[in-house]
């Protein structure tokens, strides 16, 4: 049956409808302001990344979720924080001083060891914060990098950090897609941008910061390896074997492991100054590796696979993993592997190679 159109009813619907739009409007809050609002599931909800606080471990996740313990992973405690952004990384380079970042340009900072955090940077002012500076301080190449700060004012907060590095309480970078690069000598109080200081012509995404020994690095898409040369404090490119994403870096005295797409690893030995390709055995991205306090170097994928080596990263074995879930970063610590990930947290005794 149809029914006759009635002019009456329909512009009061209309009224309605925008009425109805106007109060959600009203009610929308930016991520940004809005604090993570707790959850008795947090700990089974998408996480990112985790790193030690003195003794305490501490993890970061979607929607602002930061969790953290204080008997080694066997139970789980949520902080307060000041955003629900998601949070891609966390560092800690004292007990008590530590930074997260994430999605919408957000950078956070705790001073009590994970517990607390306070925002101290976001999306929403990258842009003028970049603009003032290459207007007070003009580069020899200083057009595109006023164009790349007026595009980021334009855009807004929506590019993410995508790791943080910090040498102590007071210097540090973060880094993220685009080419975003920013350090700070005061904790964080200011930023100064450092797309000046690096190879990185065609803005490729910077993946991951980390430092091994006195030396920092970076990497990135398209193969992109960065090395921190701290006479001419700028980073510079390094000769890479691969022309695909790295994901990762990590390395101690002797060895620089990098990882990424489709499976594939390089290694290191002198420095990064050359590079040499590793056979991994997995055609699926590589998304976690860290050392085990005997020095083994485990790494895991997307999938959930695990691997180990015992010769410095030259050849891998498969993991014996009671769960195979999507893994995002790992830490093993005396007889206990910590894994997070797409489906939260994951506890269990070091498996044993196959």
């Amino acid at each position: 049956m149809r029914f006759p159109f009635m002019p009456s009813l329909a512009c009061a619907g209309l009224g309605l409808a925008l009425l109805a739009g106007v109060a959600r409007a009203d009610e929308y809050v930016d991520v940004l302001d809005l604090p993570a609002q707790r959850s008795t599931l947090a700990q089974s909800s998408p996480l990112a990344s985790i790193a030690r606080a003195g003794q305490r471990l501490v993890v970061v996740g979607q929607r602002g979720h930061i969790l953290y313990s204080d008997d080694n992973g066997k139970r789980w405690q949520q902080a307060e924080v000041p955003v629900s952004s998601d949070l891609t990384a966390v560092r800690f380079p004292t007990a008590q001083d530590g930074w997260a970042v994430g999605h919408d340009g957000v950078v956070l900072h705790s001073a009590d060891g994970g517990l607390h955090w306070t925002r101290q940077l976001d999306g929403r002012r990258i842009g003028q914060l970049m603009l003032d500076f290459y207007a007070a301080n003009p580069q020899p190449d200083n057009a595109p990098l006023l164009e790349q700060a007026q595009r980021m004012k334009e855009e807004g907060a929506d590019k993410p950090f995508l790791d943080v590095w910090f040498k102590d309480a007071r210097e540090g970078f973060v880094v993220g897609a685009f080419d975003l690069i920013l350090h700070t000598a005061d904790g964080g109080l200011s930023w100064t941008p450092w797309n000046h200081r690096i190879d990185n012509p065609q803005s490729l995404h910077l993946t991951a910061i980390a430092a091994v020994g006195d030396d920092l690095f970076i990497v990135g898409e398209q193969g992109l390896l960065l090395k921190l040369d701290r006479q001419r404090q700028r980073f510079v490119a390094l000769d890479s074997p691969y022309q695909g994403t790295f994901f990762g870096i990590v390395g101690k005295p002797g060895l620089l492991f990098a990882y990424g797409l489709r499976g594939h690893a390089a290694r290191s030995v002198d420095g990064g100054a050359h590079w040499a390709l590793v056979s991994t055995g997995l055609p699926v991205s590589l998304t976690a590796a860290g050392f085990a306090d005997d020095g083994r170097l485990y790494l895991f994928s997307q999938s959930g696979q695990g691997l180990v080596s015992s010769d410095d990263g030259a050849s891998f074995t498969p993991l014996a993993l009671a769960q195979r879930t999507p893994v995002s970063a790992a830490l093993a610590s005396g007889d206990s592997l910590l894994l997070v990930g797409s489906r939260g947290l994951q506890r269990s005794a070091l498996p044993a190679a196959r």
